[in-house]
């Protein structure tokens, strides 16, 4: 996945985030959070034994990063009250517009769904926001998450209903 991770910013995301911004954020924002893969809820897609695609859905109380993000939070979350997290979508430059990142986030949302959640919540890149409105996600607010070298990364923390 890291592999699969580092293209994509290369090659995706190199229109809305400076070279900077990108390798300030590879492998602290943008990377892989271990803890996923261990609770099952990291989503793969592949072609032909090629990763083209990843994301997943989470009941943890992160919101983004790797394993190296600052201030990582493990804690669980309670559907009655929390919002599942969508984290960690990356599609490979190859395959990307291709409809991957909306059939693994469908599935996230599935998953979600069938473990009590009744709202989802995600910290879109510039890059990924095109794909959550697509999907009826609403943009709550914008920030930047200051990062080494005081490189700031603009973000956008989006939400959706899951119950119609």
């Amino acid at each position: 996945m890291e592999a699969l991770i580092a293209v994509s910013v290369a090659r995706l995301q190199k229109e809305d985030y400076t070279e900077a911004q990108r390798a300030a954020a590879l492998g602290v924002i943008f990377g892989v959070d271990n803890q996923l893969v261990r609770d099952g809820t990291y989503l793969l897609a592949e072609v032909d034994g090629l990763l083209v695609g990843c994301g997943a859905w989470s009941q943890r109380n992160n919101r983004f990063g790797s394993d190296n993000v600052p201030g990582k939070d493990d804690g669980m979350l309670n559907p009655a009250n929390d919002a599942a997290r969508i984290r960690g979508f990356f599609i490979h430059p190859d395959w990307s517009r291709r409809g991957i990142g909306s059939a693994i986030l469908r599935e996230c949302e599935v998953r979600a769904v069938a473990a009590g959640y009744r709202r989802a919540e995600l910290t879109a890149t510039l890059t990924g926001i095109a794909l959550y409105l697509a999907h009826n996600y609403t943009i709550d607010s914008r920030y930047e998450i200051p990062m080494a070298g005081g490189v700031p990364l603009p973000v956008a923390p989006m939400s959706k209903s899951l119950i119609p």
